[in-house]
């Protein structure tokens, strides 16, 4: 949430600072504002609203004149939105600007004592506590003022200041909350996701918590918070900046869902060699395997949904216990684990906040942690015993798809090499898998060349008041993506129920005319996934069912139905999502939504 942009080189800032904070936007945002300095002084222009307003404000920053500056899009947590609380946020003298990722969780004390120091408090902000207290530490060190900031603030932040004192450089730290720095020739960038800068530069050092780091135009330094000097690693970005455009599609969502078979192909592919799934990055031995006494998959959002399918899998081909928790909850109910557990960590991003919160609680307790992220050199991936990355590439839009196939496919390839280990597969299933595996990308540009079907179904109920998915076992876990796809980015109402569960009490919701999406593609349940059709029909409802290709008489029973590929029946939510996923893009584009950034939603949740 939020997003932070630096910049110090010999460049005109502000309109650097504008453009990197538009690669930004997705991440969500309700105002925008830019400091810089200039001849002495800080020149500071924020407000509410889209960031489009800033720069029409600034001339495009034009009117801003200053080769060193900060920029930020905030997210309302403290305060409403509005011109006063946008940042960046200056002291009480004018000498020092501050953007802020985060949250403070002890603003109120602080900002009690600074107050009883003769501090006045312009906004509602936790942020501007931050301002003040590195003015009152301040005495001619940046550096030094900064560690006694980070000394007496709790929560998690990222921090750029500017110093009217400090016409050279400006500082910058970062405690569970994203923030990279980026390397040029003659300029330096702080940002909170690579695809602000990467028009600059694809050098990028990656923070960890509480590193300060230092920026001019010629030279980068990082220090731990005793002061000591930190040599970083370089990571070149490897992906081209077209990956982050729209390459002429509407939406990012619409381009990432056609990306998926690229995504997946990236993904699986350098993962299965001669026939065998090899996880060069996982260290989990055949012993280690054997001794597990359960596995808890840990996430949020649809990174949870995937955890739901990783359920179904891993249990079945490994008959390990799996338990499937949502992060925000997991580390508050004293979870039972310990060292003969395994943490399987899912995250797009690596910096969710709840995640990495939850992955903090498991390893207290001496769990290990395997790791399922996008983002290399991110937080999770830091903190993890083992990683797994998925080639995903950036992902703009807040609505996943891309992440979420290819976590799926990192899902079947871990389950299967952990069955492998341990020898509860036979030769013959895990080569069928293994195939099964190499073709689902091909399956899926399958059911993308029959998109206008699907947005032919859409035009047909975009006006709906409320939408139903049911399934049961992998089709209920589908369920639960399809129906936050829907409404995430739709507003319409939609809820998933495991189709058993309809006849204890939700059925009661169905009416005339009310539409179901019935999963049905997994041939043991698919019986009793038709009876609860003919249960909703018989209600009034209009079911739209989705099932393989082999499946007949189905419109005997479904009103509209949409047919996937066949495949092993344990990889059917990599084909049943896509369609899902278009069906809530067109809804959400026929009722006219900004689908890239939906209300009241943000791309990376870095605060609990």
């Amino acid at each position: 949430m939020c997003g932070i942009v630096g910049y110090v080189g010999e460049q005109q800032a502000a309109p650097i600072l504008l453009e990197g904070l538009s690669k930004l936007e997705y991440r969500g945002y309700d105002s925008a504002g830019i400091a810089v300095y200039s001849d002495g002084a800080l020149n500071v222009a924020k407000t509410r609203g889209r960031l489009q307003a800033l720069a029409d404000m600034t001339g495009g920053g034009a009117k801003i004149q200053g080769t060193m500056g900060i920029g930020h899009t905030r997210w309302a947590t403290h305060g409403e939105p509005s011109d006063i609380n946008s940042h960046p946020h200056v002291s009480s003298s004018g000498r020092f600007a501050v953007v802020h990722n985060g949250i403070i969780e002890n603003y109120i004390p602080l900002k009690k004592k600074l107050m009883e120091k003769g501090f006045e408090f312009v906004s509602e902000t936790d942020t501007e506590v931050v301002a003040h207290l590195f003015e009152y530490y301040y005495d001619g060190d940046m550096v030094d003022a900064l560690i006694k900031v980070i000394q007496r603030v709790d929560g998690s932040y990222a921090l750029g200041i500017l110093s009217a004192d400090d016409p050279d450089r400006f500082v910058a730290v970062r405690k569970s909350s994203p923030m990279i720095i980026g390397l040029g020739e003659h300029e330096n960038f702080i940002a909170s996701d690579v695809t602000a800068i990467l028009k600059h530069t694809r050098n990028i050092y990656y923070l960890e918590d509480d590193e300060i780091v230092v920026l001019s135009k010629d030279d980068v330094k990082i220090y731990n918070i005793d002061k000591e000097e930190v040599q970083k690693k370089v990571f070149t970005v490897n992906w081209d900046i077209s990956a982050a455009e729209k390459g002429g599609y509407e939406h990012f969502m619409m381009k990432e869902i056609e990306e998926q078979p690229k995504a997946l192909r990236d993904t699986i592919n350098p993962r299965i060699q001669d026939g065998k799934i090899v996880l060069d990055s996982v260290s989990l031995t055949e012993e280690d395997i054997r001794s597990l006494n359960r596995i808890h998959i840990v996430a949020c959002g649809s990174a949870y949904h995937v955890g739901v399918v990783g359920k179904y899998i891993i249990e079945k081909l490994t008959r390990i216990p799996v338990e499937v928790e949502v992060a925000s909850e997991f580390r508050y109910h004293d979870p039972i684990i310990d060292e003969h557990d395994l943490t399987i960590i899912i995250s797009q991003s690596g910096e969710t906040a709840d995640t990495f919160a939850a992955l903090k609680e498991a390893k207290s307790k001496n769990s290990r942690i395997l790791s399922i992220v996008n983002v290399v050199g991110s937080t999770i991936a830091n903190a993890s015993d083992d990683i797994l990355y998925t080639w995903a590439g950036p992902e703009i839009a807040v609505a996943t798809t891309k992440a979420y196939s290819t976590q799926l496919s990192m899902i079947y390839m871990i389950a299967l090499y952990m069955a492998d280990k341990i020898s509860m597969v036979s030769k013959a299933e895990y080569a069928q898998i293994v195939h099964e595996i190499l073709a689902i990308p091909e399956k899926v540009e399958e059911i993308l060349k029959h998109k206008e079907q699907i947005q032919f179904l859409a035009s047909q109920f975009y006006n709906s008041k409320s939408i139903f998915f049911i399934g049961r076992n992998l089709d209920y876990a589908v369920s639960l993506e399809g129906s936050l796809k829907l409404k995430e980015i739709s507003y319409i109402h939609s809820e998933a129920y495991a189709a058993g569960e309809l006849k204890h009490g939700t059925i009661s919701l169905i009416e005339e005319g009310t539409l179901v999406i019935a999963l049905a593609t997994g041939s043991e349940l698919f019986d009793k996934t038709i009876s609860n059709v003919k249960e909703v029909k018989a209600r009034g409802a209009v079911v739209l069912g989705v099932t393989t290709e082999d499946r007949e008489h189905v419109e005997d029973v479904c009103d509209y139905v949409i047919r996937i590929p066949k495949t092993h029946e344990i990889l059917l939510p990599s084909l049943s999502v896509v369609p899902l996923q278009l069906f809530g893009y067109y809804v959400a584009s026929l009722k006219g939504c900004d689908i890239d950034k939906p209300r009241n939603l943000a791309k990376s949740v870095t605060v609990e």
